[in-house]
């Protein structure tokens, strides 16, 4: 069974109700069916990672557990085991990028919002199609949905610090 985040809910067979992945430039259009599925799977990765901080088990095995739920069917499975895989293999790196950005040593962050720092910080650092507003907004989000009360403000800042050091020349996100 796939450990949820607290407050998670079940996708059931309706169009997910929490959002797209880049809004339409506030152009009213709606995001394209890819975007959720990103988005989707990153939710998913987000909670993976959050589950092996809390009870660490072979990778292969966390992934057959999420497949065992159909939703997972409708993501993008690509970009859920490139990050997956890609922060079980940088873990020590990533820690190491975000904790000069922390007010506070790495081991203690909020699971939840470590996960999400991982999951960011190697979209930052080893996924560099991915334009870096688009990483640091969807780790916002998830950090939103599922992290503490102003959790999502700590998770924008250590990010926009380690991408203007990563990422210098990248445009910045419009507020």
């Amino acid at each position: 069974m796939i450990k949820q985040f607290p407050q998670d809910e079940s996708h059931g067979g309706e169009e997910d109700p929490r959002g797209t992945e880049e809004r339409s430039s506030g152009r009213g259009g709606k995001s394209s069916p890819a975007r959720k599925q990103r988005r989707w799977a990153r939710e998913r990765a987000a909670q993976g990672l959050y589950q092996q901080l809390m009870n660490p088990i072979p990778l292969d095995q966390l992934e057959a557990q999420f497949m065992e739920d159909a939703f997972m069917l409708r993501i993008d499975l690509e970009l859920f085991r490139r990050i997956l895989r890609g922060v079980e293999q940088h873990a020590a790196e990533l820690d190491s990028a975000i904790e000069p950005h922390l007010d506070r040593p790495v081991h203690e962050l909020d699971p939840i919002e470590h996960a999400i720092l991982r999951l960011g910080a190697f979209e930052l650092t080893h996924m560099l199609e991915t334009p870096r507003a688009i990483v640091i907004n969807e780790a916002v989000e998830l950090a939103k949905r599922f992290g503490a009360t102003d959790g999502h403000r700590y998770v924008n800042g250590v990010l926009d610090r380690l991408a203007d050091r990563t990422r210098p020349t990248e445009p910045r996100r419009r507020d």
